[in-house]
């Protein structure tokens, strides 16, 4: 019988009787490079940190989480431990408070190493040297003995790459990892995820707002909202013709570098409050496409004729793309 890497169902999370994810189901298959993409506050990080176990105890976590056809939601906490770092491993969205400041940059990568892959002393070292190149740290035998502080933002978050490497995972889960970069930074770091994953055929799940890093990174997307999956298909379905009103208001919100200055299109109104949600969409009050059955009825995610899955009673007309929408897909 064949699994996908990762399959993720039904998957709930409450936080103090408040439910703030409902009922998620999505997989990643191996060497499969996923998107999730939503704004802040929609339950992308969420869904993957409750997948590993690493949400506070107040949390409570319903639901599947599968790799390779092995539970995790129900795993013992010694099994569970082994898969974090081993099997699937994630990038945070700030290296300066994942990395100690206190210890010294190839100390953190050989513990990584010793704990994950069983390896030390020398070996460890040389191993460790050799993940520092990999990921573009330069003169990495000069700095192996360096502090945290002592690296500018960019090589922090290629540091917490190397270390994530460590222990050869099948998943890497890169969670916002371009923020506060500056554009060339990022560019690199796009590029060395697209390279790393060129090279040891692991797959990755690409958290980001950023729908252009989005685009030079994914094969496949997930558009997250209030604490759903609204949208779902290939890179080219989402990004050429999307479908669903709040997808289409987030591309509709992008500037546009080139061509006439435009106004831009924003979405009105912010992420609800999970305290606050009705019975029906939640993005019904922000959506300019909402009918009556909006209100008081939820749409469920439904298999299109095309394949994507789309949570919408009243979906957007599949039309040409708007030009900033172009301007994603001709970066892409």
């Amino acid at each position: 019988m064949s699994f996908d890497l990762v399959e993720i169902r039904d998957l709930k999370v409450a936080f103090d009787g408040t439910q703030v994810l409902h009922g998620i189901n999505l997989s990643v298959d191996r060497g499969e490079a996923l998107g999730l993409v939503g704004e802040s506050g929609c339950g992308k990080s969420v869904t993957w940190l409750a997948a590993l176990g690493l949400l506070p105890g107040k949390a409570a976590i319903s639901g599947s989480v599968r790799i390779e056809g092995n539970e995790l939601c129900s795993a013992p906490r010694q099994a569970l431990e082994r898969v974090r770092g081993g099997r699937i491993a994630m990038i945070f969205q700030d290296p300066s408070s994942s990395l100690n400041p206190v210890i010294r940059i190839g100390r953190q990568i050989t513990e990584a190493l010793t704990l994950h892959r069983g390896i030390g002393g020398e070996t460890a070292r040389a191993e460790a040297l050799r993940l520092l190149d990999m990921v573009g740290i330069p003169d990495a035998r000069r700095r192996f003995d360096l502090f945290p502080h002592e690296f500018s933002g960019g090589q922090c978050q290629r540091l917490m790459i190397a270390m994530a490497l460590a222990g050869q995972p099948d998943l890497l889960i890169a969670d916002e990892p371009t923020t506060a970069l500056d554009a060339t930074i990022q560019a690199q770091i796009l590029d060395l995820l697209n390279q790393l994953r060129a090279e040891t055929g692991m797959a990755t799940v690409f958290i980001s707002h950023d729908l252009g890093a989005v685009s030079q990174v994914c094969e496949r997307v997930c558009v997250m909202y209030a604490g759903r999956i609204v949208e779902q298909g290939s890179i080219t379905q989402l990004f050429s013709r999307p479908r669903h009103p709040y997808t289409r208001g987030l591309f509709d919100a992008i500037p546009r570098l080139d061509g006439p200055r435009t106004r831009l299109v924003p979405i009105p109104g912010t992420v609800p409050n999970p305290k606050q949600l009705t019975a029906g969409c939640a993005f019904s009050p922000r959506c300019a496409h909402s009918v009556a059955s909006c209100d008081f009825q939820r749409p469920e995610l439904d298999v299109m004729e095309d394949g994507r899955r789309l949570a919408c009673f009243n979906p957007v007309l599949a039309d040409e793309p708007t030009p900033a929408l172009q301007t994603v897909m001709e970066d892409a």
